[in-house]
């Protein structure tokens, strides 16, 4: 048996939750997932994991075991990256993710500064409007829109935006401008389901949040697809403030239902945690954390701050 193989696929699966989860990660079927963590059992005469058909739970033996199997790796781990080079010079492939309009408007300059800069370093970023799991797809650091569960991730708070409902002026000279939203009823509304998947927008009503049901006439998977199509007319829209900043400022786009704006979603910078850090990583979160932190990601409107 190769104990440290068997050691890292035990590791995967408990970091992900599952043996197939783990076999997906790890690029293994799911039988050998299995055999491994069983032959791990077998050399140590004691079960490690509680399986059942719900969910998977650590024995105390499994606990204080798996926390051996973590510093074991992480030292060979850091013997190899020192013996690579890696501490010596920031240099390799950084895996960076990040939604799509965030990503274009603020994260594609500073990342193209950073490549100037360090010219042995190589950046995949992928810019998507779901939510990456950083282990199974193998990502070093990712931008996380709205408040974070809690996680073995470190995060960065690096600013703040919100949700705006907007509309194009010829839509809104059509139907009219709603003043509450009670009257979204009458409306026709864009669904971005990456902001509200349950089909509801919030908003503030006083000190309370309220979810109000909306007709969607269409919706999409992605913010630039559903501001696109507030500013042929469709309806009315509700997004993240950061991404209409430019179609406010032109009058492509006004914000209404001011006074009910929903409350403040962090923006945060997220890795692993991995210790100690990969030197490449390290001088990117150094470079990037000040630089995303001296965007603005709200939105001034002509009726006021949004």
């Amino acid at each position: 048996m190769d104990r440290l193989h068997s050691m890292s696929v035990l590791l995967a699966v408990v970091d992900t939750g599952s043996f197939s989860a783990a076999g997906r990660h790890l690029g293994m079927p799911l039988a050998t997932v299995s055999r491994k963590v069983a032959e791990l059992e077998s050399h140590l005469k004691t079960r490690l994991i509680n399986r059942t058909t719900r969910q998977l739970s650590l024995t105390d033996a499994g606990q204080s075991y798996v926390a051996a199997c973590r510093r074991v790796l992480e030292d060979i781990a850091e013997a190899e990256r020192a013996a690579t080079g890696e501490y010596a010079a920031p240099k390799g492939e950084l895996v960076v993710t990040a939604p799509i309009v965030f990503g274009r408007l603020h994260l594609v300059p500073i990342v193209a500064e950073f490549l100037t800069l360090y010219p042995d370093i190589n950046v995949h970023l992928a810019l998507t409007d779901r939510q990456v799991h950083l282990l199974q797809e193998h990502v070093d650091a990712a931008v996380r829109i709205g408040h974070l569960p809690d996680s073995s991730l470190v995060a960065t708070k690096v600013g703040a935006t919100r949700p705006l409902v907007c509309a194009s002026p010829a839509y809104l000279s059509r139907n009219g401008i709603p003043r509450h939203p009670v009257d979204l009823a009458k409306h026709q509304c864009i669904m971005f389901e990456g902001l509200f998947p349950t089909g509801s927008w919030i908003f503030m009503v006083g000190q309370s949040a309220v979810s109000v049901q909306v007709c969607s006439r269409l919706m999409v998977n992605t913010a630039e697809a559903a501001i696109a199509a507030a500013v042929k007319g469709l309806g009315l829209t509700n997004v993240l403030s950061y991404q209409v900043a430019e179609l406010v400022a032109n009058g492509a786009l006004e914000v209404v239902l001011e006074e009910f704006k929903a409350e403040l979603r962090p923006v945060s910078l997220v890795h692993a945690g991995q210790s100690p850090l990969p030197l490449k990583l390290r001088v990117f979160l150094d470079f990037v954390t000040p630089r995303l932190r001296a965007c603005n990601y709200l939105v001034e409107s002509p009726r006021g701050t949004a």
